[in-house]
């Protein structure tokens, strides 16, 4: 072959091999291109996806503990209703009857107080409102003074049976021993409740059974912060003796300043209690000095409902005074 072919057929393989390789780029970056947008979106999609799944877990995981909060609230308003019942009040006040014979009791002095009125000749409505407020008013006034004063000697010496937990833990003691101690040694109610936990404790009861058991026979918050700091430290360990010591510190404090707002407010109850005595007191001492004055009063329709209106208007009163008495501690 001659030169100017061998050139020619040079030039075409040339322009053959340029074309390929430019063709070979473009498909290579338009593949490039597809791979990148293809994998971009899917990526693109797996974030997002990934987002939502993150966000629907952080849902179901938010529904789990709104579920789980009510029923926590809904178990505490169970127990509430539970410790508002008869049989509940009749364990807090450590009597011995059951509910059956309460109520019996209850009916007999409604009865009773029903029929005493009759014999006064009272209106039939005034015989059926003295037996249901006595037959259901006096045996329950009494019943929640027996329960008051429990939880009141309870409070008092409660915080000296920490102090000996505390000492008795610090000197090696077992918990177990401590509280058999206190079952002998501390006053009433703090001595009875404490056997029971002892006697649970030791026929196999779990703790937190028996702490929740002394809570229902004594629903105070001093039981309540006893049991939340035995069960954190059953669980998580740590110095028992300086944990009851802060809590024994707690309670004093408590019990300092309960005092010390029956202090302030005893000058309010007192000028509550005589504005509350003196209408009723008054009304007796001219019933006694002059009978025909209140004689229509307590004889003819007018001065019945005269005499209704009045006590309502002094049981409206009383309450106010209470509430606006009565703090919260």
């Amino acid at each position: 072959m001659d030169e100017g072919t061998l050139m020619g057929i040079a030039g075409v393989g040339f322009v053959v091999l340029l074309g390929m390789l430019l063709l070979g780029d473009n498909e290579s970056g338009a593949a490039k291109k597809r791979k990148a947008s293809l994998t971009s979106g899917r990526n693109s999609n797996k974030g997002l996806f990934s987002f939502l799944k993150t966000d629907n877990s952080d849902n179901n995981r938010r529904k789990q503990i709104e579920q789980s909060l009510g029923d926590l609230e809904s178990r505490k308003k169970d127990n509430e209703k539970n410790r508002k019942k008869l049989k509940s009040l009749l364990i807090q006040a450590d009597w011995s009857m059951t509910a059956q014979t309460f109520t019996m009791i209850s009916v007999i002095i409604g009865i009773i107080a029903a029929g005493l009125a009759f014999l006064f000749k009272s209106p039939l409505w005034m015989v059926g409102a003295a037996g249901g407020v006595v037959g259901f008013g006096i045996p329950r006034w009494i019943l929640s003074m027996a329960i008051g004063s429990r939880h009141k000697k309870f409070s008092q010496n409660f915080s000296n049976a920490m102090d000996i937990i505390v000492r008795g833990v610090r000197t090696g003691l077992p918990l177990g021993d401590c509280m058999k101690i206190i079952a002998h040694e501390s006053p009433e109610p703090v001595r009875t409740e404490f056997a029971h936990l002892v006697e649970a404790e030791a026929v196999g009861v779990p703790i937190e059974t028996c702490l929740e058991r002394m809570y229902e026979r004594m629903p105070l918050p001093e039981v309540k912060f006893f049991s939340t700091v035995l069960n954190i430290q059953r669980s998580t360990g740590g110095n028992l003796g300086e944990a009851l010591a802060n809590l024994s510190n707690v309670l004093r404090g408590r019990k300092m300043l309960r005092e010390k707002i029956k202090a302030l407010a005893a000058e309010a109850k007192a000028s509550a209690i005589i504005i509350g005595c003196l209408p009723p007191g008054v009304m007796i001492l001219v019933t006694l000095s002059s009978p025909d004055y209140m004689h229509e009063l307590y004889t003819t329709p007018t001065g019945h409902r005269n005499l209704m209106i009045g006590a309502g208007m002094m049981l409206a009163g009383i309450m106010v005074m209470r509430k606006m008495i009565n703090f919260k501690f």
